[in-house]
């Protein structure tokens, strides 16, 4: 038996998959909002008893929030071990009118780019964390063992901040340690070109309210003398940024950023990105990052500092003359390179408050979160190992990517089990993951289990 004979039954039972992904699917685990715990339960109990039927000897674990659900397989002490990382609870599915079905009432829909699965939680992740599953079942159906030693590993608060996960690492680390974590939480960089990401944009974020008259002031009793916390706000947002280059204007920021090397730039030119694409596809006419740096080098290598949220005043309908006594802001930095978060956050404030008038008060939200960039060990064997099933598979080259979004596990894998993480991924830009009408392809469902059966027979030769 070999390889082809594991990627045949993989061919043979796609429906079988697609069918069971569809049960997965129909289980609402939002875990951001408390509603949906029993349903989040229930996903975690259905991949402890999927994951039993192949012979991994699998278990709910318990948490202060949403369970994990903990694997093993394999014991030869001599074999390759890898850790598998996916989560399986789902974003929420506001705005709900704006859905063309129900999003927990998964199906196949026909699409110009071919059929796709349609519904929460297709592409982001249990699709993904499927492929990976199936592939093992394959693997095991026909050959009655898998290649490796394997410890699955699946989170239920992902998208809930993972305020458990750390606790849990450290908890039990002597169990979940491996030779490489994999995971699959990502994106192809263009339609059918199999991707590796590289590295992945850390995160800071940061809330301020900036407070003036101690009450709502009537604008024609104190315009003119009063201070307005609107205008104060925007005053400083304007200030973050340098209109000539576009970069961020905040002394500083750029400490810890590298350029990216050249090798690494030249593949980037070459992976089939299509920029206008990828801006047309959401409005826009050209980028608006920094000058001097493509698109691309924007969206995986430069940090950012965004402006997620501005409020105050009146908002209701017709007009309120007032001069507000507060105004609010969330901001958001994607990190790079060596960028310290703590250290960021501690700059970002001191331009705040340095530009602050007399009688303006400013509030800090205290409840911190920050994680630094991670980059990818492309020394490692097992990438280009990788990389060619990847390519074999997909009968294009794989490629080494950027991402400009973040991952914060992959950086605790590293400093809470040291572990290095290969991230591999099926889904496309258009799957709308977080948004109505999520999708996850059948071609990357499909195809993704056939590479990770590749992936995993590369890695153990």
């Amino acid at each position: 038996m070999s390889l082809d004979d594991v990627l045949n039954r993989i061919d043979a039972d796609l429906q079988t998959s697609i069918d069971r992904l569809m049960e997965l699917l129909r289980i609402p685990s939002i875990s951001t909002d408390p509603a949906y715990d029993a349903q989040v339960d229930q996903a975690a109990d259905w991949l402890v008893a999927d994951l039993q039927t192949i012979g991994i000897a699998a278990e709910k674990r318990k948490t202060a929030g949403h369970p994990m659900v903990v694997g093993h397989i394999g014991e030869d002490s001599n074999a390759p071990h890898v850790l598998f990382y996916g989560h399986y609870d789902v974003q929420p599915v506001d705005p709900l009118n704006l859905w063309t079905r129900d999003p927990f009432d998964p199906a196949i829909e026909e699409t110009e780019n071919g059929p796709v699965i349609r519904g929460r939680g297709s592409s982001d992740d249990k699709g993904q964390l499927m492929t990976f599953v199936e592939a093992c079942r394959a693997w095991k159906a026909v050959h009655g063992s898998l290649p490796c030693r394997i410890t699955f590993f699946f989170e239920g608060e992902e998208e809930s901040g993972s305020p458990s996960l750390v606790p849990f690492l450290r908890e039990n680390a002597a169990e979940l340690k491996a030779d490489l974590a994999l995971v699959c939480d990502t994106a192809m960089v263009s339609r059918g070109v199999p991707s590796i990401a590289s590295q992945l944009r850390g995160m800071l974020k940061d809330e301020f309210t900036i407070i003036g008259p101690r009450i709502d002031l009537h604008s024609g009793h104190y315009g003119g003398p009063g201070l307005n916390p609107l205008r104060e706000l925007s005053k400083i947002v304007a200030s973050f940024y340098d209109d000539e280059t576009g970069r961020v204007a905040v002394e500083g920021f750029y400490e810890g950023v590298h350029e990216v090397p050249a090798e690494q730039l030249k593949q980037w030119e070459t992976c089939g990105f299509d920029e206008d694409d990828y801006l047309k596809s959401v409005g826009y006419s050209q980028p608006h990052g920094e000058k001097g740096y493509s698109t691309l080098e924007q969206q995986w290598a430069r940090p950012t500092l965004e402006v997620n949220g501005l409020w105050g005043g009146y908002n209701g309908a017709g007009s309120k003359t007032v001069i507000p006594s507060q105004a609010h802001c969330k901001i958001t930095c994607r990190l790079v390179g060596d960028m310290d978060p703590d250290a960021l956050r501690d700059k970002i404030r001191k331009h705040v408050e340095d530009r602050l008038s007399p009688d303006a008060k400013i509030e800090w939200d205290n409840d911190l979160e920050g994680s630094p960039a991670s980059v990818m060990n492309l020394d490692r064997p097992e990438f280009e190992a990788a990389r060619g099933a990847l390519s074999d598979e997909w009968g294009r080259e794989a490629v080494f990517t950027g991402m400009g979004g973040s991952i914060p596990v992959v950086g605790y894998f590293n400093t809470e089990l040291g572990l290095d993480s290969m991230l591999v991924g099926f889904a496309n830009e258009d799957d709308a993951i977080h948004s109505p009408n999520e999708k996850y392809d059948v071609k990357s469902f499909h195809k993704g289990i056939r590479s990770w059966a590749r992936i995993l027979d590369a890695l153990t030769r």
